[in-house]
């Protein structure tokens, strides 16, 4: 890659938008996904009483579903991820393509 294409994209408004968008965005949904697993592990940690707690007369607790939600959670914020990735992130990338196509 020449360097007069590199520095022309560092250059470009729609590129910053996009680095700037799609950093921010990733850093909310990624803390969000650690503090849901770190909450749960410090609570079997510190309070395994409260996860310990049966449902019912069976042997299944309360621990199972919450982790079980925490699984599906991280799923639905991977899709949420590529949804907008694949809509606003790729509208910015093809906008910057589209401004440097003819150093290509």
């Amino acid at each position: 890659m020449n360097d007069e294409l590199v520095e022309r994209i560092k250059a470009n408004p729609n590129y910053q938008a996009l680095v700037k968008k799609r950093t921010s965005f990733a850093l909310k949904l990624g803390i969000f996904v650690l503090v849901m697993f770190y909450t749960y592990i410090l609570t079997i940690a510190f309070n395994p009483t409260v996860l310990g707690t049966k449902i019912g007369e069976g042997v299944m607790t309360i621990a199972f579903p919450v982790a079980a939600a925490i699984i599906i959670i991280s799923f639905i914020t991977t899709l949420i991820y590529v949804k907008r990735a694949n809509n606003e992130f790729e509208d910015l990338t093809d906008k910057v393509r589209e401004d440097v196509k003819e150093l290509l």
